[in-house]
């Protein structure tokens, strides 16, 4: 088995190698640390499974399982983040990921998840199932799922303090389709300025005040 892991922490990495090698004998490992680099080994190298963080440097984990999936529609892509909440969650499974679980849950869980999801089956974490199906639909996070695809990825992206131009190369998209789509994030989210729309992002779990780098509200 070919095995891709996408995430931004070597020492993260290392430790899923570790343990999947010892867990899934015989299987080839391989390492990506952002978005792109996922996109491109996928390409280049058709992973059987690809193990794929949601806050990824540059375009996010769920980005890059869209444009993976968009050139192989087969691809099996679980999700291993810290995220849990419930918008983030049916997001990544809406673009086609076949599992979702935490990085808090037990190791079992974890080899249970790439075992079924290598042979094509869904699986999330069950405290995640629960948590959905007891979700406030009205709460704010939820207007989440109204975005696009651009629309979420340009948000979340602006929510970890990116500018429009980072945006915008990282998208490869003109830094005027950018900005037109911020004000399209805005007037459905009802938010008037970037300050509101950092703290939407913390408010709904996209940004960890704790663990990530402090989000820039200088842009208008």
């Amino acid at each position: 088995m070919k095995i891709l892991i996408a995430d931004d922490h070597a020492v993260v990495r290392q430790g899923y190698v570790s343990l999947l090698s010892m867990a899934l004998e015989p299987c080839a490992i391989m390492e990506a640390a952002s978005g792109e680099e996922a996109c491109d080994f996928s390409r280049r190298h058709q992973p059987d499974l690809i193990i794929m963080d949601v806050g990824l440097p540059g375009i996010s984990g769920i980005e890059a399982a869209a444009r993976i999936l968009e050139d192989q529609k087969d691809a099996r892509i679980l999700f291993f983040s810290m995220y849990n909440e419930v918008p983030i969650v049916k997001r990544a499974l809406q673009v086609g990921a076949m599992g979702y679980i935490t990085k808090s849950c037990e190791t079992d869980t974890l080899i249970k998840a790439v075992q079924r999801v290598a042979e094509g089956e869904i699986f999330v974490e069950y405290d995640l199932i629960m948590k959905s199906s007891f979700n406030d639909q009205a709460s704010e996070s939820s207007k989440l799922q109204q975005l696009t695809r651009r629309q979420f990825e340009v948000f979340s992206m602006l929510a970890r303090g990116l500018s429009n131009d980072e945006i915008a190369h990282a998208l490869a998209i003109e830094k005027k389709t950018v900005a037109n789509t911020v004000t399209a994030i805005k007037s459905s989210l009802g938010i008037e300025s970037m300050a509101k729309l950092v703290f939407f992002a913390i408010d709904a779990g996209l940004v960890q005040i704790c663990t990530q780098p402090a989000a820039s509200v200088s842009q208008e």
